[in-house]
Order: structure tokens, then sequence, then C-alpha cells
């Protein structure tokens, strides 16, 4: 976990690399929970043996929106802001899955600082997520995250 005592800390670490998350395991029941809250059911996704006969991966695949949906979770158990009272999610610039996630898979987030713009109580933050599959040269998914977080 990096604590980050302040805005004006956060400013002069822009340009870096500054938490890389714990590893969580993608399992086919975060799979299933993801498919029936979105409902995005394609087989690729929750049919185990239709998936090991047919599909080029040999097993289902998380969903590329459920990769991108951890990135809250990444963030918070990655980095704490003392003098910040709220943040919220602001949107995204880019993103691109890379690779599929298959079932079983362990992910972690690096995650860099790309700016930090002053805004009416707080700042505009833009984050560069990398999100890394255990044992691929790949990343799975990649984002640039913006944040607000108000002091």
């Amino acid at each position: 976990m990096r604590e980050i005592a302040s805005l004006d800390e956060l400013k002069g670490l822009v340009g870096q690399e500054v938490a890389v998350s714990d590893w969580i395991e993608i399992t086919q029941d975060r799979i299933n929970r993801f498919a029936d809250a979105t409902g995005d059911h394609q087989w690729i996704h929750l049919d185990a043996e239709r998936a090991r006969r047919e599909s080029p991966y040999g097993t289902t695949i998380a969903h590329g929106f459920l990769t991108l949906s951890l990135l809250p979770m990444f963030l918070e158990r990655s980095l704490v802001m003392r003098d910040v009272k709220m943040g919220v999610n602001y949107g995204t610039n880019k993103v691109r899955f890379p690779a599929p996630v298959p079932v079983g898979s362990r992910l972690r987030a690096r995650i860099a600082l790309l700016s930090v713009e002053d805004i009416t109580g707080g700042a505009q933050v833009v984050w560069l997520v990398t999100m890394e599959r255990e044992g691929s040269d790949k990343p799975v998914c990649v984002v640039e995250s913006i944040t607000r977080r108000y002091t």
C-alpha cells in the first residue's frame, strides 16, 4: 500500500510508477456473477466444455469489461491519499485489452501517474494502469483512468 500524504506530494510523482497491487485470482464464480450483472452471457465466458472444444484459449475467459471493472479495487488496495475526503471516477481516455484473461489467471495492476491538474476543491488525476497476468509478457488491460480527488 502506497501512502501519499497530500495532493502536493502526489504532484511530485507525475511521470512515475507509484504503486503495484497485490495479485488477485479470476475465478469462474466472479466471471459468472459479472455475466449475470451485465447480461453478457456469451459462451466464451461461461461454457467451460464448449470453450475447451471450440475456443482458441481452451478454457473460459473473463470479459474485457470485467477486467476493466477491477480498476477501482486495484487503486483502492494500492494507494491511500491521506488528505483526500472523497474520490470519484471521472472516466477514461483510452482502454485496450491486448490479451485474454483465462479463468484461474492471477492479475495485478501497475499504476503510474500521468498528470495532476488542480480543480475546485481538489485535483483531477490521470493514471496509467497496466493490468498484468501472472506468467504472461503481454498486459491484459491498459487504461488511462481519470479520477477526481477532493480534499
